[in-house]
């Protein structure tokens, strides 16, 4: 079997209101590239990865040649040849080369009639539990609603979450406002939740000093982790040293190197796999491997999937052993997808395993071309600038956080 072709389209999906984050936000919408492999043997697989435009699909059409006459069964010389390290130096091509697996992947669950958690060694779990993942939101532009800025907002929202989805772990991002103003919020939502766990993701905004105090003052809490309070190994380290809650990453373990770093020092306790930082579902595995050996935990982190790495995200869930916590996911801030069906099914805040050949997930060929169309209407975002802000852009640690009592709501996003 060989690859023939190559095809790359752009989409923007709209979300239920506008997500704010510690780095800006996301205006309403999520970007995504879709990408198509065709063998000749008449199968196409899927992928997706993040962003997109003239770009990114110029990008993937310059694979093109590295790709046709390509065996899909052969995933680790497509690694070599998409994504050798040192010629990467030059073409970061990591996040091309997880969409093109997953693509491969597709390909060889369907040839094979299997999905692609048995190609991955079989599935542990048939179903994979979700977090909540509540974001500080402005207002709907169509309609208005949907705006979550103040305690009583957060908390009911997150209330209706667990009411429609059935959520029992509850995921905060913040980094927006003040980390006092945050502290209150999320001490709010652990109050209002008994017997539910937490954990907490500020982007990386803060200093180191304001990391341990947060962390200290969140410490009788049912934390899950503390999520990426500040950047770096180092800052993470002194972190860890003087607070007595977990801490996270996927920022600064997203490579192999990294994760040997953390080994041999530890800074971060709970490795985020990402199936499109980590370069695909199959580096995330050997990843969870490492960390099963020397008992750091994992979780699956979340980029603003559509369905398709969704899928992903699901199948590798299914087949880690060490998966001792609940997924992330952006999805149920979706308000369509590009797949056959419509948007997954939550049932008791968790999501089932594909059992389909390959991805188990199909195109929806008028949903894509709506999307598509909707891009290049609309077309891409900044994703580190705020609609209210626009002057502001964010640093490292950051000192100029929004006012929580400002409540105006942008003309458009």
């Amino acid at each position: 079997m060989k690859i023939t072709d190559l095809r790359a389209t752009t989409v923007t999906v709209p979300l239920h209101a506008p997500l704010r984050h510690g780095n800006g936000a996301h205006w309403g919408r999520f970007v995504r590239t879709i990408v198509e492999v065709t063998t000749d043997e008449g199968l196409v697989g899927l992928g997706e990865m993040g962003g997109g435009g003239e770009s990114a699909e110029a990008a993937f059409r310059g694979l093109k040649p590295y790709l046709v006459g390509h065996d899909p069964a052969r995933l680790e010389e497509l690694r070599f040849k998409i994504a050798n390290p040192t010629a990467s130096l030059y073409n970061n091509r990591t996040q091309m080369l997880a969409a093109i697996e997953f693509a491969c992947l597709d390909i060889l669950g369907q040839r094979w009639g299997v999905p692609v958690s048995e190609l991955l060694g079989g599935r542990l779990r048939d179903r994979i539990p979700f977090a909540s993942y509540l974001f500080f939101r402005y207002a709907n532009q169509k309609d208005g609603s949907g705006e979550v800025r103040t305690v009583d907002q957060v908390v009911d929202h997150a209330r209706e979450m667990k009411q429609r989805y059935g959520f029992t772990t509850h995921k905060l991002k913040g980094g927006v406002f003040p980390p006092e103003y945050e502290l209150e919020v999320y001490r709010a939502l652990a109050a209002s939740f008994a017997g539910d766990r937490f954990r907490f993701d500020p982007n990386g905004a803060w200093s180191t000093e304001q990391a341990i105090w947060f962390g200290r003052e969140i410490e009788g809490l049912r934390n899950d982790y503390l999520e990426d309070p500040v950047f770096g190994l180092n800052g993470m380290r002194r972190t860890r040293e003087k607070v007595r809650v977990p801490l996270a990453t996927n920022t600064v373990v997203v490579n192999f190197e990294q994760l040997a770093a953390n080994v041999l020092d530890t800074a971060v306790d709970v490795v985020l796999l990402d199936t499109t930082f980590w370069g695909g579902i199959r580096p995330c595995i050997k990843a969870a491997g490492i960390c099963e050996t020397f008992q750091l935990g994992v979780a699956v982190h979340s980029s603003g999937e559509l369905g398709i790495q969704l899928a992903t995200m699901l199948h590798l869930g299914a087949v880690i052993p060490n998966l001792t916590f609940a997924a992330d996911a952006h999805y149920h801030h979706l308000a369509g997808d590009v797949i056959e069906g419509g948007l997954m099914r939550y049932e008791n805040g968790s999501i089932a395993v594909p059992t389909g050949p390959g991805l188990g997930v199909r195109l929806d060929r008028n949903k894509l071309a709506e999307y598509a169309a909707l891009f290049w209407k609309l077309g891409g975002y900044p994703y580190d600038r705020d609609p209210l802000r626009p002057d502001w852009f964010p640093t490292v640690p950051n000192d100029r956080f929004a006012d929580p009592a400002d409540a105006r709501q942008p003309e458009w996003v």
